[in-house]
């Protein structure tokens, strides 16, 4: 079934979270395991734009359907990290734009070179860099639906799992999106699929993972893809972009668990 990208842009709204108790995490707080993890998935939602902004430099700009949804894509993403922030606000945890700022300060030259390596890259590629975006934004946000799942379930916390499933919701809408545009743009050009299927076996990483430390990938990825639950989760993930045109077998998401020395 086709994506309804005018139904999109017009039902698209910030996820709410006013109506819930956040009172309720003073007297049963999160631990800090969970509230780490709660900060990392606020950090790479705030930073969203930056990839916004490597995105535009690239054919998928010239795409009408593309550029309205990552309108709208990057105000929700932004609305859910400040959903997140209000979390951690209430357990003393302030999230400012000036720490946010240095975080990607410190990224140096790397931030400053990333639209010009996107521009280059996806000028030279031409019109199927587009469905190497979808397919890779496709993978993105079928983890970001497993990892806010996955945290509900694991903490327990009727008001946190409220507001995560909500989250989890509009991510599902995304990455409808994504996979409509990645199946019907990789089946129509082989030449998308090879480049596809090498860009996700050789670069891709977990979500943030170009942002945050190697300690921060690890603790998230083994709080919510550790252990024989998290490893099925992250096979369906695995499972999901296998199903595209071209992409059998790839297995990107345990690979980066492996990697890692995640243990099932």
């Amino acid at each position: 079934m086709a994506f309804d990208i005018d139904r999109y842009t017009t039902t698209s709204e910030k996820v709410t979270w006013q109506d819930l108790d956040f009172e309720s995490f003073r007297d049963d707080p999160l631990p800090e395991s969970t509230l780490r993890s709660l900060r990392y998935m606020c950090d790479i939602e705030y930073h969203t734009v930056c990839y916004l902004r490597d995105l535009l430099v690239t054919p998928s700009h010239k795409d009408v359907d593309v550029t309205a949804f990552m309108t709208m894509w990057n105000r929700e993403e932004f609305w859910h990290g400040e959903a997140l922030a209000a979390v951690l606000k209430v357990h003393g945890i302030v999230v400012d734009y000036d720490e946010l700022k240095s975080t990607r300060l410190k990224l140096g030259w790397k931030d400053r070179l990333d639209p010009v390596k996107q521009a280059l890259l996806g000028n030279l590629i031409g019109k199927d860099f587009i469905a190497v975006h979808m397919v890779w934004g496709a993978a993105n946000e079928w983890s970001a639906v497993a990892a806010y799942n996955r945290l509900a379930d694991l903490e327990g916390h009727p008001v946190l799992a409220e507001l995560l499933r909500r989250i989890a919701k509009q991510e599902s809408r995304h990455v409808a999106f994504y996979a409509t545009q990645a199946r019907d743009r990789l089946a129509k050009s082989k030449k998308a699929q090879v480049i596809a299927r090498f860009a996700l076996s050789k670069a891709w990483g977990p979500v943030g993972s170009g942002v945050m430390t190697d300690d921060e990938v690890f603790h998230v990825m083994s709080h919510l893809m550790g252990g024989t639950d998290g490893r099925k989760e992250a096979a369906k993930i695995d499972a999901h972009i296998a199903k595209m045109p071209g992409l059998s077998g790839l297995t990107i998401v345990q690979d980066a668990l492996d990697k890692r020395g995640i243990a099932a």
